[in-house]
């Protein structure tokens, strides 16, 4: 069972999809383990220290590719025309794909054309046996850290309370807008640094997560609120007339914060807009918004996806995308085991081949594609008529 993990090719993207611990663990589940040259450089992981791990080392995507039955990838294969290297038509039929895919119905149509088993790690449904394989959790845990990071860098006057000779330093105000994964990482990383720490969530089992955190609740609390979170645990969009009045208290909040941390998603739709370009206009020179939803349009209305933007009265706004890649050792480190836990749940050992029931909850989350066919349900394409 030939396993390749490729280089990954997409702009900006410095993550690996496994590191020399995943490659010996494939091995000794019988797998044979092809790398691509210079897959794991933007991580810190160096080609020998793949071979060292037993995985043999390809020149380049086709030289991995070849005779593979599983692909590993961090995001999708580039497809014709997306890049200098066509690896989507390099990808063996038959083979099975495993990457946070971002597919839409268009996508799950070309890996099924293309004979490809594809599964996409960002659907993974959020239950308990599927917790140790979630990628999306351990990715924004990690951007949740790196965005506090970030702003404490950003941000000029430091961060904890200084009683120094020469007078008192404040503590900064940092305001948390989501507590998701990423949120509740970035309350604990900004109370670890001193930070005076406030939050501020939609969903109902928010309010005690961020109190019990040590952070003060700020929001806007009514009947519609109190059903704002799927059964996945996501939230959920709510009317133009919850969010005005929600923005009205966090208008007179944000106003008197120092650092604003975004991290507010809602799956398969743009990010919405919890600050307004009023908002930013409240606030004081030199105060640092970091916006962790950049990749999905942002939460603030003045982001500039990918940049770093300095308003006109002295804010700093942090676009940047792909957080997690921002701290890509770590990241590829969480990632691969995400992935890894993923195969050898579903491991038939006297096969030594991934064995992926059709019945399990978990299959029927990722998997886009089967045999040649659409088979999630969300990206079948509308029947005729």
């Amino acid at each position: 069972m030939k396993v390749a993990v490729l280089k990954e090719r997409r702009a900006g993207e410095t993550r690996v999809a496994a590191t020399p611990e995943t490659v010996k663990k494939l091995i000794g589940m019988g797998c044979t383990l092809a790398v691509e040259a210079g897959a794991g450089l933007a991580s810190g992981i160096t080609d020998a220290a793949f071979t060292e791990a037993g995985a043999n080392l390809a020149a380049d995507a086709a030289g991995a590719l070849a005779g593979a039955n599983i692909v590993l990838k961090v995001r999708a294969p580039l497809a014709a025309g997306e890049g200098a290297v066509d690896e989507l038509s390099l990808i063996p039929r038959g083979a099975l794909l495993i990457a946070t895919l971002a597919a839409d119905a268009e996508a799950a149509g070309r890996y099924a054309a293309a004979g490809i088993d594809a599964c996409a790690m960002e659907l993974l449904p959020r239950i308990t046996r599927a917790q140790s394989m979630d990628v999306l959790s351990s990715q924004a845990n990690l951007a949740g850290y790196r965005a506090v990071v970030e702003a404490s860098t950003s941000y000029d006057k430091g961060f904890p309370m200084m009683m120094t000779a020469a007078g008192t330093v404040p503590a900064a105000n940092a305001f948390i807008m989501g507590a998701g994964v990423a949120g509740l990482q970035a309350i604990a990383t900004a109370r670890r640094l001193g930070g005076r720490v406030s939050a501020t969530d939609v969903r109902p089992a928010a309010k005690e997560e961020i109190k019990s955190l040590g952070a003060s609740f700020v929001g806007y609390e009514d009947e519609e609120s109190k059903a704002a979170q799927t059964a996945g645990g996501y939230a959920k969009q709510l009317s133009a007339a919850f969010y005005a009045k929600q923005a009205e208290v966090v208008a007179a909040h944000i106003a008197k914060q120092d650092v604003v941390i975004c991290t507010a998603l809602v799956q398969g739709r743009r990010a919405p807009i919890l600050v307004t370009a009023e908002m930013v206009a409240a606030m004081k020179p030199g105060s640092v918004i970091v916006d962790i939803a950049s990749d999905a349009g942002g939460n603030c209305a003045l982001t500039k996806p990918g940049e770093l933007f300095v308003t006109e009265n002295g804010v700093k706004i942090l676009g940047f995308t792909n957080w997690p890649g921002r701290i890509p050792a770590a990241a590829s480190a969480l990632y691969a085991r995400n992935l890894l836990t993923f195969l050898s749940t579903f491991w038939d050992k006297d096969a030594k081949a991934p064995k992926l029931s059709e019945e399990d909850e978990i299959v029927k989350g990722v998997a886009l594609t089967r045999g040649g066919a659409v088979v999630h349900p969300q990206m079948k394409p509308a029947q005729a008529g």
